[in-house]
């Protein structure tokens, strides 16, 4: 009887991924893999070695792998010097980082653009200062500056909590055992945040890869990411099939750099035990 109800819980759960997972990725599937007329063919999947789909395609990979290395550069001493606050200031930092994600993903990118225009706030700041302005606006830098910005809480949350949880007792037991401060960072606080680490990868190269929405605003049409190919596909073209092909080499990409960093987990977890 109480199976039952349990299955009867999850069909609420059941009929979700099917609407709304299962059934997308087998349209995905269906027109990626057929031409307009309802014929099967690879042409679709293949065009992704097109000069311009393998140059946005590339340069989505080093934009994405060049925000979480900034990512994880920046959030891992913040997430050490979080650890290491009060526990009511560690409560309010975090409060601070969340903050600007309860504002709407669109706006954030908007306001960025605004500042960062020639005529935005950043700018006339400097002109009062008779300092150079900043022309940085449809470029390479200021995507990857409003990628770090917008994904760099997905980098700190997982580090952090990955360091939360390391006990006090292991870094004194450590000292007494005579170990210095780089040892205990090496040795001890990076393998045990590695699970840590890897879900803030993770977090934050997937969105990155696929994103479209900040280059379009922020690159004004010169910074072209696979992104950008796969919505002008289906929203400028009305090409779904060739869309459908190129959204999944990208899925592909994804699976893989998520089983990729998945393994490396497992590798970090088995050396630290």
């Amino acid at each position: 009887m109480r199976n039952l109800k349990r299955q009867l819980l999850t069909g609420p759960y059941l009929l979700w991924m099917a609407g709304f997972i299962l059934l997308p990725v087998v349209m995905i599937l269906y027109y990626a893999f057929t031409t307009t007329s309802g014929h099967f063919t690879l042409l679709n999947i293949t065009s992704i070695s097109a000069s311009i789909h393998m140059k946005a395609l590339l340069l989505s990979l080093k934009l994405a792998l060049i925000c979480t290395g900034i990512c994880l550069i920046l959030a891992y001493p913040l997430a050490m010097i979080l650890n290491k606050m009060k526990i009511r200031r560690q409560g309010f930092i975090v409060f601070i980082f969340i903050l600007p994600m309860w504002m709407n993903f669109m706006l954030r990118i908007l306001a960025w653009r605004m500042l960062l225009s020639n005529n935005g706030v950043i700018n006339t700041f400097l002109s009062t200062l008779h300092l150079p302005p900043l022309d940085i606006l449809n470029t390479p830098f200021a995507v990857v500056f409003c990628m770090v910005y917008d994904f760099l809480p997905f980098m700190i949350l997982p580090v952090y909590n990955a360091m939360a949880r390391i006990q006090p007792d292991i870094i004194e037991a450590a000292r007494d055992l005579g170990a210095g401060s780089v040892t205990i960072f090496f040795k001890i606080i990076v393998p045990l945040t590695m699970s840590g680490v890897i879900s803030g990868i993770t977090m934050v190269f997937v969105p990155a890869l696929t994103s479209f929405a900040i280059s379009d605003l922020l690159g004004g049409g010169k910074v072209l990411l696979i992104g950008n190919v796969i919505e002008q596909a289906f929203m400028q073209e009305y090409n779904w099939n060739l869309g459908s092909g190129l959204s999944l080499v990208l899925m592909v990409f994804v699976i893989a750099s998520m089983a990729l960093m998945s393994s490396k987990g497992d590798e970090g977890g088995a050396g630290v035990w």
